[in-house]
């Protein structure tokens, strides 16, 4: 079946360009009425000018689509409000939020500004709390929303000289782990997107046969899948180049130990068992580590 979004109105942040302008586009193709967010800033945040997302609305328009262009910054509160009550006057409703706004300022920790780890964390894991927090209301009066995350494999994985970019990016898996679980009830399905692709982000990081490869466009449909009707909840999508994979939080069976005099040696001692793979589980809550361990404890006790 053809996945459509007639009738339904999504909000992409950062989507003036790369990945976003992407996002933005395909949504459209299919039926959905956009708003195209973007601060119109440079790479590290800095400046803002409107014009990146009114041309990316501009272009939706003129295909045949609905868009509005707003450019607000994710990191204000009052405007993101602002940017979600123009959405829901002009169309009633949002069912999609695509958070993928995002600046970047690398070094190494040892040479890092504490102010630019600041900012990098307000744009990636505030701005998306912002975006989030402004329509889960409707979201839940409604009974329906789709909302992404843009993680990234350096906040899975790590990857030199981004503790700033990583710490964010894995910000925002914890945070859809838990609102996946507060809006099923309410028919609001949370996940991640883990791109990789060519963008202003990493158009220095990688050769240009590389570069090549990795058009944005080979990720959205990875963003498609996530925001329809079908959504799976509470998965991490990684997606580049044309090929898609899942990322896990897992949890190993692990060793009981106890606690000893000697427990932190033992832990060194058998650490290999403790990290033994074999019977790992992806746990569906939090609750589910309390629950082996004190499920190995009662069993050490027998």
């Amino acid at each position: 079946m053809t996945i459509r979004f007639d009738g339904k109105v999504a909000i992409v942040t950062g989507a003036g360009g790369g990945l976003g302008r992407q996002h933005a586009l395909a949504l459209a193709a299919r039926g959905a009425r956009v708003v195209v967010n973007d601060l119109g800033g440079m790479v590290d945040g800095s400046g803002g000018a409107p014009t990146a997302a009114e041309a990316v609305a501009a272009e939706i328009r003129s295909a045949g689509g609905e868009a509005i262009a707003n450019g607000a910054s994710v990191t204000d509160w009052n405007a993101v409000q602002a940017m979600v009550a123009d959405a829901t006057r002009a169309w009633g409703r949002v069912d999609i939020l695509v958070n993928n706004a995002g600046i970047l300022r690398d070094k190494t920790f040892a040479k890092m500004d504490l102010a630019d780890f600041r900012l990098v964390v307000d744009v990636h894991l505030m701005g998306a709390v912002h975006c989030t927090k402004a329509v889960w209301e409707t979201m839940r009066a409604q009974g329906y929303g789709r909302i992404v995350m843009t993680t990234s494999s350096t906040g899975l994985y790590g990857n030199f000289g981004q503790s700033n970019y990583g710490a964010a990016k894995m910000a925002l898996v914890g945070l859809m782990q838990t609102l996946s679980l507060e809006g099923a009830k309410h028919g609001i399905r949370v996940n991640c997107l883990a791109p990789t692709a060519a963008t202003r982000m990493t158009e220095n990081l990688m050769p240009e046969s590389v570069l090549r490869l990795l058009e944005p466009a080979a990720v959205t449909p990875a963003l498609l899948a996530l925001v329809s009707e079908g959504a799976p909840t509470r998965t991490i999508l990684c997606a580049g180049a044309g090929s898609f994979e899942c990322a896990h939080v897992t949890l190993t069976q692990g060793v009981h130990v106890g606690n000893p005099g000697d427990a932190a040696e033992q832990i060194l001692a058998r650490l290999d068992a403790i990290c033994e793979r074999g019977g790992e589980t992806v746990p569906e809550s939090g609750a589910a580590q309390g629950a082996l361990e004190v499920a190995k404890a009662m069993q050490a006790q027998r």
